[in-house]
Formats: structure tokens, C-alpha cells, sequence
């Protein structure tokens, strides 16, 4: 499943081809993709200014002039392809390109500009939504959804009133969207691996008033926003299905320190230990039982 980085990708992707544009037309070639579509969902598109396009945790957000907000999830194998004659992309080299069947075609954004935006989705596990502006933080998406990792809310301060009395692991805690939205799998492995913390570690025990802890909890919350960033800058991770708007597919995965790297030697200098690989809940973590603690 694209992680946050990869769908601030996408939208870095799509906002200066949808921005300002007027939908002058919408192909909706199914009745549903995860879920069944919002009742008159081209109608309610049609005619209609796009005003901004923004994100909440990996959900898209595309802020239109009737008042309403399209939102949009790529599931596990959605993406955008923009078809525009008046401009040629080429956000970045990678060293893969992506393909998709337009079979998967499920919806077409025919923009005002000549620009037309494809969503595809082979396994149909994304969905589009339509809430009124003033309502969206009390949506079914976003009421109980965490603070964003990327913004001014995430520090050191602010984990360790989240994790206070938890038992949870460490990890568990981290990937919990109604503590911290929009942080997955990947990313976690990493953040965990920079900052020398055990995936297995009581998430309490950051809330620990020891100096040495509280420095830990500080450089987390910088790690992470960190390793996000540089994610985002390297255009996301090629896992599976993700690509750019452009078919292009991202870079970040070349940089894993730890990431899917089980029995390979650690990085970390002057360490000699292995990565391994575990199973929580129902997902894999890989780390270095050396150095994370």
C-alpha cells in the first residue's frame, strides 16, 4: 500500500495540472472501486473549479469551488497517470517504469486545459469520497485520525504524551493512525533502525522522565520527519504497485538501512550485528538486535 511519502508524491504530481483547471467532464466507468461511489458523483464534479489540491495522513484531498472536498485513496495498487499535451513531465530519472491496462481505467478527470487524469486501480482496493469542507475533520475518514507526522505537531514532547502508560510495542504504537497519521510500515523500520529503538520496546517506556530517554524521544520525532522527507524528495518507494503520475517509479527504496535487508550486515559503523526480521502484527519489522534497544 502507498505509504504518506508516495502519496505526496502524487499530489506534488497532480497539483499543477489540477490547480486552478476546471473539470469539465468525468468518466466513472464502474458503480464502485473499494466502495460504492457518492451518489451523483459526476454530477457533483462536473463544472466544478479545483481550488487546491492537498493530503491528510495518505488520503488525497482535492478542495473544489461548490464547497465540496474530493477525497481519494489509492488502496494498494491505485495510481494517476496524467495524459497533457501542453506539458511534458519529467519529474526525476528512475531506474523502472510502470505500466498499468486501461482496463483498470475505473475513472477519467477531463480538465478544462485539455488535460485529462486517469485513475487505475487493477485490484480496486482505493475508493473516492465527497464531504463538505466544513465537516471533513468529522468525516468517518478523519475523526479519529492523529496528528501528521510531517507538521509542527510531532516532537519530542508530543510522543511521549501519546505513548504515556502504553504497552503496546514500539512499533504497533507508531503505525496506530489515531496517534500518528499516515506513518507505515517502511518508514517505521526505518525511523526505528536511525534511532537506535527497538521495534519490541514498550512504546511507555518513552514517556520516561530520564534525560537520556527524553533526548531519544526528541531525535525520534526529528528522524521520522527526516526520513519522510527524503522519501518524498527521492519520490517515494517502488514497492509493488506505486508509481508517479508520470509512470515513473520512485527511488527510496535504494536507500534502506534496514528495510526488507534480513541477514545482511548491519550498517551502522562500528556495529557488527545482522538485520533480522520479525512478524508484528501481521506485518514484517526488520531491525538490528545489536544496536536498537
Amino acid at each position: 500500500m502507498p505509504e504518506l511519502p508516495e502519496v505526496e508524491t502524487v499530489r506534488r504530481g497532480l497539483e499543477p495540472v489540477m490547480t486552478g483547471q476546471r473539470i469539465t467532464r468525468v468518466e466513472q466507468r464502474r458503480p464502485d472501486l473499494r466502495f460504492p461511489f457518492p451518489s451523483r458523483f459526476q454530477e457533483r464534479l462536473e463544472g466544478q473549479s479545483i481550488l487546491s489540491l492537498g493530503r491528510r495522513a495518505k488520503y488525497l484531498l482535492v478542495d473544489l469551488g461548490s464547497g465540496d472536498v474530493l477525497i481519494m485513496h489509492l488502496g494498494m495498487s491505485g495510481r494517476f497517470t496524467i495524459i497533457d499535451p501542453a506539458h511534458e513531465q519529467t519529474p526525476g530519472v528512475f531506474h523502472h517504469q510502470a505500466g498499468g491496462s486501461s482496463v483498470h481505467d475505473h475513472v477519467v478527470f477531463h480538465l478544462e486545459s485539455g488535460a485529462r487524469i486517469i485513475y487505475n486501480d487493477p485490484r480496486r482496493f482505493g475508493f473516492m469520497d465527497l464531504v463538505p469542507r466544513a465537516s471533513l475533520e468529522s468525516c468517518r475518514h478523519f475523526k479519529s485520525m492523529g496528528i501528521e507526522p510531517l507538521g509542527n505537531e510531532l516532537d519530542g514532547d508530543r510522543i511521549r504524551a501519546l505513548f504515556e502508560d502504553k504497552k503496546a510495542p514500539l512499533k504497533a504504537a507508531l503505525l496506530d493512525q489515531s496517534l500518528i497519521a499516515g506513518l507505515g510500515n517502511i518508514y517505521v523500520c526505518e525511523a526505528l533502525y536511525r534511532s537506535g529503538l527497538s521495534p519490541k520496546r514498550r512504546a511507555g517506556t518513552l514517556s520516561s522522565k530520564r534525560s537520556a530517554m527524553k533526548d531519544k524521544t526528541d531525535d525520534l520525532a526529528q528522524i521520522i520527519r527526516d526520513v519522510l522527507t527524503e522519501a518524498v524528495d527521492a519520490g517515494g518507494s517502488s514497492l509493488r504497485d506505486f508509481a508517479q503520475t508520470d509512470g515513473s517509479l520512485g527511488y527510496f527504496q535504494h536507500r534502506f538501512r534496514v528495510y526488507d535487508r534480513e541477514g545482511e550486515p548491519c550498517l551502522t559503523k562500528a556495529c557488527a550485528g545482522t538485520i533480522k526480521r520479525l512478524v508484528q502484527s501481521g506485518r514484517s519489522t526488520f531491525y538490528c538486535p545489536k544496536c536498537q534497544k
